[in-house]
């Protein structure tokens, strides 16, 4: 497969034929920079984890250079830092057991520019190749600028595709903000509770970003014992690990729904709930 970006690459952990690899991908997850898919897209490399009939497969969209650094990384260029992180992204499909590993190489720039398209091309030919069924990308809530471009640019390549190419499931997920503001009946409450062991070290293999100033492994694994916990109000816990995400599936099925008005139809339901509860209780 050929990439736009020259240090684009195509890692396989267990060496199966490219085409094989990627035909055989069930859930794809793409995330912007490396460590996203292990924080938000849990839920599907657990899936294929010691499976035969389900692979997980990630994609990651940029370069890594603007990741923030400190201690043994302070010093770091941003050549030798997306050296590191490419390292670390492979280190951690290897240990996920992922059927593929994208890594596209582009600057943050080019995602966020709604006019280039090589990023939508390269997103096609991976999607193309894998037909999954279940694709995981950033919430459109998210606050983070290259990671919702990433994902308005996922939306944009699948929605040039023939339909049949299209995954059943479009799951937007939670990094850079939570979705415990979503009103219950429309999470999609994904349940991570097995293997946490393996979970903790597909975020802790990112050292560059845990020793250099960000406790990712224990944010994440806090939220998601958190989501668990704090679910549901009057029942007893029936998971220990929780992700939220938003059914982004219908921007896939409805070409002309705009991405904005879909979130900002979720945002009022949020607000009327808040308002229907205070006004209940006050009256």
């Amino acid at each position: 497969m050929q990439f736009h970006m020259p240090k684009a690459e195509l890692y396989i952990p267990d060496g199966t034929p490219e085409a094989e690899a990627l035909a055989r991908t069930t859930h794809l997850g793409i995330g912007a920079h490396q460590d996203d898919l292990e924080i938000m897209s849990y839920h599907g490399i657990l899936a294929g984890f010691g499976q035969s009939d389900v692979w997980y497969g990630g994609v990651v969209v940029t370069n890594g250079a603007g990741n923030p650094r400190a201690g043994l990384y302070g010093d770091y260029t941003d050549e030798q830092m997306q050296y590191v992180r490419r390292l670390e992204q492979r280190k951690a499909a290897h240990m996920g057991e992922y059927s593929f590993q994208a890594q596209l190489d582009f600057p943050s720039a080019i995602v966020k520019s709604p006019t280039e398209t090589q990023v939508i091309e390269d997103l096609q030919a991976i999607i193309n190749a894998t037909s999954p069924r279940v694709m995981y990308v950033h919430n459109l809530a998210d606050k983070h600028d290259t990671h919702v471009a990433s994902a308005l640019r996922t939306i944009a390549a699948l929605r040039e595709l023939p339909a049949e190419q299209r995954p059943e499931q479009l799951l937007g997920c939670e990094v850079w903000r939570d979705l415990d503001w979503v009103v219950d009946e429309e999470k999609v409450a994904l349940d991570v509770s097995e293997h946490e062991n393996l979970a903790q070290s597909l975020v802790g293999v990112f050292d560059s970003s845990v020793a250099g100033g960000k406790r990712y492994d224990l944010a994440t694994m806090g939220r998601r014992r958190a989501h668990a916990t704090y679910f549901e109000s009057h029942g007893v816990d029936i998971t220990t690990g929780l992700n939220f995400a938003m059914d982004l599936t219908p921007l896939i099925q409805e070409e002309t729904l705009a991405p904005f008005d879909y979130v900002a139809e979720r945002i009022a339901r949020f607000q009327a709930e808040v308002q229907a509860r205070i006004e209940k209780l006050t009256e």
